[in-house]
Protein backbone atom coordinates (compact mmCIF):
# COMPACT_ATOMS: atom_id res chain seq x y z
CA UNK A 1 0.00 0.00 0.00
CA UNK A 2 1.15 3.21 -0.65
CA UNK A 3 1.90 5.28 2.74
CA UNK A 4 0.67 8.39 1.19
CA UNK A 5 -2.54 7.03 1.15
CA UNK A 6 -4.00 6.08 4.61
CA UNK A 7 -5.99 2.86 5.35
CA UNK A 8 -9.85 3.48 5.65
CA UNK A 9 -9.30 2.16 9.49
CA UNK A 10 -7.74 5.24 10.37
CA UNK A 11 -11.17 7.19 9.84
CA UNK A 12 -13.01 4.14 10.77
CA UNK A 13 -15.04 4.85 13.48
CA UNK A 14 -13.95 1.77 15.39
CA UNK A 15 -16.15 -1.16 17.49
CA UNK A 16 -19.36 0.52 16.14
CA UNK A 17 -22.77 -0.75 17.96
CA UNK A 18 -24.24 -3.37 16.24
CA UNK A 19 -28.01 -4.78 16.24
CA UNK A 20 -29.70 -8.32 15.53
CA UNK A 21 -31.43 -8.49 12.59
CA UNK A 22 -34.51 -9.76 14.65
CA UNK A 23 -34.38 -6.97 17.27
CA UNK A 24 -37.09 -4.31 17.16
CA UNK A 25 -37.01 -1.80 15.07
CA UNK A 26 -37.88 0.74 17.79
CA UNK A 27 -34.54 -0.49 19.67
CA UNK A 28 -32.63 0.30 17.20
CA UNK A 29 -34.35 3.99 16.40
CA UNK A 30 -33.62 4.54 20.42
CA UNK A 31 -29.87 3.15 20.19
CA UNK A 32 -28.84 5.61 16.82
CA UNK A 33 -30.99 8.56 18.61
CA UNK A 34 -29.11 8.05 22.12
CA UNK A 35 -25.83 7.40 20.09
CA UNK A 36 -26.14 10.10 17.47
CA UNK A 37 -25.51 7.49 14.85
CA UNK A 38 -27.34 7.46 11.59
CA UNK A 39 -25.74 3.99 10.67
CA UNK A 40 -26.39 0.41 12.39
CA UNK A 41 -24.37 -2.82 11.30
CA UNK A 42 -27.14 -5.64 11.60
CA UNK A 43 -25.27 -8.86 12.29
CA UNK A 44 -26.80 -12.69 13.04
CA UNK A 45 -24.32 -14.26 15.06
CA UNK A 46 -20.56 -12.52 13.84
CA UNK A 47 -21.95 -12.26 10.50
CA UNK A 48 -22.60 -8.71 8.84
CA UNK A 49 -26.14 -9.52 7.34
CA UNK A 50 -27.35 -6.26 6.36
CA UNK A 51 -26.97 -1.80 7.40
CA UNK A 52 -29.66 -0.26 9.26
CA UNK A 53 -30.01 3.63 8.17
CA UNK A 54 -31.92 6.50 9.68
CA UNK A 55 -33.81 6.78 6.47
CA UNK A 56 -34.86 2.79 6.18
CA UNK A 57 -36.03 3.75 9.09
CA UNK A 58 -38.23 6.64 8.04
CA UNK A 59 -39.20 5.50 5.18
CA UNK A 60 -40.09 2.12 6.66
CA UNK A 61 -42.26 3.72 9.29
CA UNK A 62 -43.96 5.86 6.87
CA UNK A 63 -45.41 3.14 4.74
CA UNK A 64 -46.06 0.69 8.12
CA UNK A 65 -47.71 3.52 10.05
CA UNK A 66 -50.62 1.06 11.23
CA UNK A 67 -47.93 -1.86 12.65
CA UNK A 68 -45.23 0.09 13.13
CA UNK A 69 -44.74 -1.48 16.47
CA UNK A 70 -44.64 -4.89 15.03
CA UNK A 71 -41.66 -3.82 13.17
CA UNK A 72 -38.14 -5.52 13.34
CA UNK A 73 -34.88 -4.29 11.97
CA UNK A 74 -34.87 -7.32 9.39
CA UNK A 75 -37.87 -5.34 7.93
CA UNK A 76 -35.95 -2.30 6.94
CA UNK A 77 -32.36 -3.04 6.71
CA UNK A 78 -30.56 -2.90 3.44
CA UNK A 79 -28.82 -6.28 2.84
CA UNK A 80 -27.00 -4.83 -0.07
CA UNK A 81 -24.06 -4.33 2.39
CA UNK A 82 -20.16 -2.53 1.71
CA UNK A 83 -17.69 -5.03 3.65
CA UNK A 84 -14.01 -3.73 3.79
CA UNK A 85 -11.16 -5.36 5.69
CA UNK A 86 -9.16 -2.01 7.75
CA UNK A 87 -6.54 -1.81 5.42
CA UNK A 88 -8.28 -1.56 2.61
CA UNK A 89 -7.06 2.27 0.79
CA UNK A 90 -8.87 5.22 1.85
CA UNK A 91 -9.35 5.99 -1.79
CA UNK A 92 -10.53 2.40 -2.82
CA UNK A 93 -13.38 2.43 -0.23
CA UNK A 94 -14.33 6.24 -1.08
CA UNK A 95 -14.44 5.25 -5.24
CA UNK A 96 -16.72 2.58 -4.60
CA UNK A 97 -19.13 4.25 -1.64
CA UNK A 98 -19.38 7.16 -4.66
CA UNK A 99 -19.63 4.61 -7.07
CA UNK A 100 -22.50 2.26 -5.17
CA UNK A 101 -23.93 5.17 -3.65
CA UNK A 102 -23.06 3.48 -0.49
CA UNK A 103 -23.36 5.67 2.78
CA UNK A 104 -20.93 3.70 4.52
CA UNK A 105 -18.77 0.95 4.56
CA UNK A 106 -18.71 -2.27 7.15
CA UNK A 107 -15.12 -2.84 8.49
CA UNK A 108 -14.98 -6.47 9.20
CA UNK A 109 -11.56 -8.28 10.30
CA UNK A 110 -11.69 -11.75 10.92
CA UNK A 111 -15.50 -12.35 10.51
CA UNK A 112 -15.86 -9.74 12.93
CA UNK A 113 -16.92 -5.57 12.56
CA UNK A 114 -14.31 -3.83 14.01
CA UNK A 115 -15.90 -0.57 12.82
CA UNK A 116 -17.62 1.78 10.24
CA UNK A 117 -16.46 4.08 7.54
CA UNK A 118 -19.40 6.50 6.67
CA UNK A 119 -19.91 9.49 4.29
CA UNK A 120 -19.60 11.84 7.94
CA UNK A 121 -15.94 9.86 8.51
CA UNK A 122 -15.61 10.62 5.05
CA UNK A 123 -15.23 14.37 5.26
CA UNK A 124 -13.75 14.36 8.43
CA UNK A 125 -10.91 12.44 6.28
CA UNK A 126 -11.20 15.11 3.47
CA UNK A 127 -10.63 17.99 6.01
CA UNK A 128 -8.01 16.56 7.91
CA UNK A 129 -6.33 15.55 4.25
CA UNK A 130 -6.81 19.07 2.75
CA UNK A 131 -5.34 20.81 5.81
CA UNK A 132 -2.63 18.89 5.69
CA UNK A 133 -1.80 19.81 1.96
CA UNK A 134 -2.60 23.40 2.98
Amino acid sequence: MNPAVPPVKKYMTPTPQTIGREAPLATAKEIMTGLAIRHLPVIQGDKVVGVLSDRDIQVLEFLAQDHADALRVDDAMTRDVYVVAPETPLKDVAAAMTAGKFGSAVVVEGGKVRGIFTTIDALRALAELLDRNA
